[in-house]
């Protein structure tokens, strides 16, 4: 079941304005305040906090980092069948954004909570925490990304719509990760730091789960309709539409490139910068400040050029970035800071362009086949990007244990040697390079336009 958009729901705003109410859009974005810091703070601080904080092996940090996440793969299509099939006097998935929120946020500052002191029990609790908090949060998430594709039928107004959403997630990436380490600092460093980092986290996502929820409450509830009678014949659907498997491939690989950039911050600024005490916060404001600025920007590109051909530049931009850091040895710190900020560019275009397309991708199954199945997409969705965001980390501990780097339980890095300072380098620049580029390689055969979603809606055509 599912549901499909009723425009009386905030008509006085639409009668006002065209497309929807920009309270509308405000309160959705809000929403990625919860998305934002949980995808960033633990692809930033959890790998180096089970390192250098609770003396776990770099390789079996990884695999703590990975598993958790990974079991999203299997629950986001669950989550999305369940709230594909919710019917309440809130709509189909608003009731997910209060309550899995909420969840999501008690169980985050649980991750930090060290009721262990470090050793095999620790590295266990913290494994189960962060499995528990990855199952919460595909019940705000898969429901929160369904939202756009029920919320208008109007191809630009899906890109407004993300363009706001992607601003406010760009915002809550600055907020959470530039301010993660300070908050670690300022809490005492070690294990009473990172209590205080969890806490902090966990109230910005009840502000944004609370607040998406109440910023929507104008927005299309809608009604339930029929929807395909079995999860495996709905994942059989969204195997069967072409651009949206081919969209998702491509994300899913650069959600793993980029994390890995996020996975080395703290490494990169402590062994190649050596600045561990200003140099995380400095990088991720040169991250995330300029995707701020170039957002309108972008979206201006898209409007001229077409969502996927935007979206490739956003991802040269980024891969040529993020090469280019492999010089960061010899290159003056400023320097280094100017490319960081060339990749943050990138990173926004790639985010706005590719959330875009995902609705678009929705909108052709429903053009095609009559039924709405959102959140089931976006289930495979969510589960695909969990997966990606997960995997960067994973494979940046594993390069870490391949070189040789050195753990601690002090709370402190360790001093390392060549090999691992260079595996540290590599895995921030040369690996997510690689994957962010060469994942463009999926999207050769994307085409679906307005034009061809269009055509999608005619009756018999693209049946």
């Amino acid at each position: 079941m599912d549901v499909v958009p009723d425009t009386r729901a905030g008509s006085a705003d639409s009668a006002e304005t065209p497309g929807l109410p920009r309270r509308v859009h405000a309160g959705y974005a809000l929403g990625s305040l919860a998305t934002g810091a949980f995808g960033t703070v633990p692809g930033l601080v959890l790998l180096p906090y089970l390192t250098d904080t609770l003396g776990v092996a770099a390789g079996l940090a990884a695999l703590l980092v990975l598993l958790p996440k990974a079991w999203d793969v299997l629950v986001n299509p669950v989550a999305g069948r369940i709230s594909d099939r919710t019917r309440s006097r809130w709509g189909a998935r608003r009731p997910y954004l209060l309550g899995g929120g909420l969840g999501l946020a008690v169980l985050f500052a649980a991750i930090f909570a060290a009721p262990f002191p470090p050793g095999p029990a620790a590295a266990g609790y913290v494994a189960v925490a962060f499995l528990l908090t990855a199952t919460a949060f595909a019940f705000f998430q898969v429901p929160y990304v369904a939202m756009p594709a029920e919320l208008t039928d109007d191809y630009t107004e899906r890109t407004r719509l993300m363009t706001w959403r992607i601003a406010v997630l760009a915002l809550a990436i600055l907020v959470s990760g530039a301010l993660a380490p300070v908050v670690v600092t300022a809490g005492g460093d070690g294990v009473a730091g990172h209590r205080w980092l969890g806490l902090f986290v966990a109230v910005l996502i009840v502000v944004g789960a609370v607040g998406a929820f109440l910023g929507t409450r104008a927005a299309p509830t809608g009604t339930v309709v029929a929807s395909e009678p079995s999860l495996r014949a709905q994942l059989a659907i969204v195997a069967a539409n072409r651009p949206f498997r081919l969209l998702l491939i491509c994300f899913v690989i650069q959600a793993a490139g980029i994390a890995t950039v996020l996975a080395g911050v703290n490494y990169f600024a402590e062994h190649v910068l050596r600045d561990p005490e200003t140099g995380p916060t400095l990088l991720f404001g040169c991250f995330v400040g300029p995707a701020l600025l170039v957002m309108p920007l972008w979206s201006r590109a898209g409007a001229r050029l077409g969502k996927p051909r935007a979206f490739a530049y956003a991802s040269l931009l980024f891969a040529a970035g993020a090469l280019a850091l492999a010089a960061a040895p010899v290159l003056p710190a400023p320097a280094v800071y100017l490319v960081v900020a060339a990749i943050g560019c990138g990173y926004a275009g790639q985010q706005v362009f590719g959330m875009a397309m995902m609705p678009d991708c929705v909108a052709y199954d429903t053009a095609r086949t009559g039924r709405r199945q959102a959140g089931v997409f976006t289930g495979v969705w969510t589960a695909g990007e969990t997966f990606g965001l997960a995997l960067g980390p994973g494979i940046y501990g594993l390069v870490l244990q391949l070189s040789g780097y050195v753990s601690s339980s002090t709370g402190e890095a360790a001093a390392q040697s060549g090999t691992a300072r260079a595996g540290v380098l590599i895995g921030f620049s040369v690996l997510p390079a690689l994957l962010v580029g060469l994942a463009l390689l999926a999207m050769r055969n994307y085409d679906l336009t307005p034009e061809r979603l269009a055509a999608a809606s005619d009756p018999g055509t693209e049946r």
